[in-house]
């Protein structure tokens, strides 16, 4: 069954490594792509848009231009994270996509989600504020839409004792993030940080990627060596968490997802850190206030990393399927 796809991203190195496992997927029509801020400032996204389309061999994808900041607040961009350009800063030849459509981000989601109803997949891998602009127009946006996966979130409270990792995307803008899961929807999933943390590319990776020598695979490990440069200080080794592209994965394969919790999400900030939430304990308990009461979302958290990893890393290598 083909699939139809549109990505809402913000196109830093894990956001790029997303979009060429769905351009590789043969049942993947990827529609559209939409710009938001966030891994780096809007016209670094648009670009970097391009280039990955470019380097997937689907550069005629049309791409709009979404929100360069978020609904009340100064945008955050995580230079130290993606680099400058968002792409690890490699000196990749960047270039801005073939086909730039002059409608924005919003208004273009309105108008596909409108002209095709149940029949596109949104998937959503910055922050949310270009979805939160088209429901201010459609408010039925997102029942319009097949399904809606969100790379953010931190899915239910941890076990006492522990924590989970920052979420920028929730983070960057948590009034959208807040009228997203609010909103009425087909079907929504959060990929969290909760999940993500727990399937990692290491350094015998990107060595395998190298040694492949492919366009996509050399493109996917120069700047995932970057990535993995970040995260050596959280973790001690030149490891990276999957974010985005096992968003991309579970709202394809959800059988990869073993183990879900479903319920209301809530946004919650500690003075620290704003999340995204699912209402229960790490033990299934109700939380110990009374919460919004929001439809229900699907949260992972449990993934079956010894089915992603190997189709994930194949993808990379393999690139578009020619016709």
């Amino acid at each position: 069954m083909t699939r139809k796809v549109i990505v809402d991203t913000d196109t830093g190195i894990d956001d790029a490594l997303a979009l060429l496992f769905l351009t590789a997927q043969p049942e993947v029509h990827l529609l559209g792509v939409t710009a938001v801020y966030g891994n780096c400032v809007i016209d670094d996204a648009v670009r970097n848009i391009g280039t990955v389309l470019g380097v997937a061999g689907h550069p005629l994808v049309p791409v709009a231009k979404g929100a360069d900041g978020p609904l009340e607040a100064e945008a955050h961009i995580a230079h130290y994270v993606h680099g400058h350009d968002g792409l690890g800063d490699v000196r990749l030849d960047r270039h801005e996509p073939a086909v730039l459509l002059a409608e924005s981000a919003a208004e273009y989601l309105v108008d596909m989600a409108r002209a095709n109803p149940g029949e596109i997949d949104l998937l959503t891998l910055g922050p949310l504020t270009n979805i939160a602009l088209a429901l201010r127009v459609e408010p039925d946006l997102l029942t319009l839409f097949r399904s809606i996966t969100i790379m953010g979130g931190s899915g239910p409270f941890p076990e006492v004792g522990r924590s989970d990792m920052f979420d920028a995307n929730i983070q960057n803008d948590p009034v959208a993030a807040a009228a997203v899961f609010a909103a009425p929807a087909t079907r929504r999933l959060m990929v969290g940080v909760n999940a993500t943390a727990t399937v990692i590319t290491d350094e015998a990776f990107v060595e395998t990627l190298s040694e492949a020598g492919t366009p996509t695979s050399d493109f996917a490990a120069s700047i995932l060596a970057f990535y993995l440069d970040f995260y050596k200080l959280a973790f001690g080794r030149r490891v990276s968490p999957v974010h985005d592209g096992l968003a991309a994965a579970l709202m394809l394969h959800p059988e990869w997802m073993t183990q879900s919790v479903t319920g209301p999400v809530n946004i919650t900030d500690d003075g620290f850190t704003v999340r995204a939430r699912v209402m229960q304990t790490a033990s299934g308990a109700p939380v110990a206030w009374e919460i919004d009461p929001t439809p229900d979302t699907i949260a992972a958290t449990v993934i079956d990393t010894d089915a992603f990893l190997p189709a994930f890393l194949d993808a990379l290598i393999s690139g578009a399927p020619t016709a």
